[in-house]
């Protein structure tokens, strides 16, 4: 698997999302997951599967030094003694020492950056985890993290699609070394259907959903698709046996679109346009 590296961290750059994936269902889909050679598992503690995600990984037979998972904490406890104890819950939930990557799943004006980092950063000096980032940070957001960050901050994850222009934030998470990590990557389905995608997928005998995850490695992002499918999860990791032209790389970018936005609610921060 190819990996996109920052400050150490090794990220492998197609991962399994689990958002929405529950029970059974998610231990049967994330034991394929690593079975077919993925390495990257993407969970939260609002997703209420942590528990069915470490099943599977013991499942699975793969090495727990060659597994990649990330959880988060989620928007309400990210003060320091409740992020602590929902990082810890976590691990439990997973049967893990520790994770390979804790993210600030939403920021939250109502509790002072500074200490929510403070936090996180704390949790990597603990040993509860080898790397931190954060999740939906603004452009300003982001900048404040770093400068607050005693240890170095790795990964920022944002929705990102070809419908959604995130020029700003991409540019800015590159400029202080994070890893883009892009979810929703295929627009919870909408690429499928597209004629653009389409049509350049069959100048390399490829569906619309690879094109689209392939645009997104091609523009340095690590993508983390969710599927329920198992025959979809082969289709997801198989996209590093061809290559976009710059010119197909253009026609994706014009879909972008101000109202490309699928992931928006009460609890978002004021965007970047």
């Amino acid at each position: 698997m190819i990996t996109i590296e920052a400050h150490g961290a090794k990220i492998p750059a197609v991962g399994l999302g689990t958002w929405e994936l529950r029970g059974r269902a998610c231990a049967r889909v994330v034991e394929q997951a690593l079975r077919l050679g993925y390495r990257h598992i993407d969970t939260a503690a609002i997703y209420e599967n942590e528990r069915e995600v470490g099943e599977a990984l013991r499942a699975s037979r793969v090495k727990r030094s060659e597994a990649f998972i990330t959880t988060k904490v989620w928007q309400t406890q990210l003060a320091p003694r409740e992020l602590e104890r929902s990082a810890k819950e976590s691990l439990a939930r997973l049967r893990l020492s520790e994770v390979d990557l804790l993210l600030i799943h939403w920021p939250n004006p109502q509790i002072p950056l500074s200490e929510s980092i403070g936090a996180l950063c704390k949790m990597q000096r603990d040993g509860y985890a080898r790397h931190i980032g954060v999740s939906n940070f603004t452009v300003a957001m982001l900048q404040e993290a770093v400068r607050l960050a005693t240890e170095p901050l790795v990964a920022h994850q944002f929705e990102w699609h070809p419908y959604l222009d995130q020029r700003k934030v991409v540019a800015e998470t590159r400029r202080l070394g994070l890893v883009p990590t892009a979810y929703s990557p295929i627009a919870r389905g909408r690429a499928a259907g597209d004629q653009v995608l389409k049509t350049i997928g069959l100048a390399h005998e490829k569906t619309a959903g690879q094109v689209c995850l392939r645009y997104l490695i091609q523009e340095g992002a690590a993508v983390i698709p969710r599927t329920s499918k198992i025959e979809r999860l082969t289709e997801n990791i198989s996209i590093f046996d061809f290559e976009l032209t710059p010119a197909e790389m253009d026609q994706i970018r014009q879909l972008a679109r101000p109202s490309g936005r699928i992931v928006d609610w009460a609890g978002s921060p004021q965007w970047d346009e």
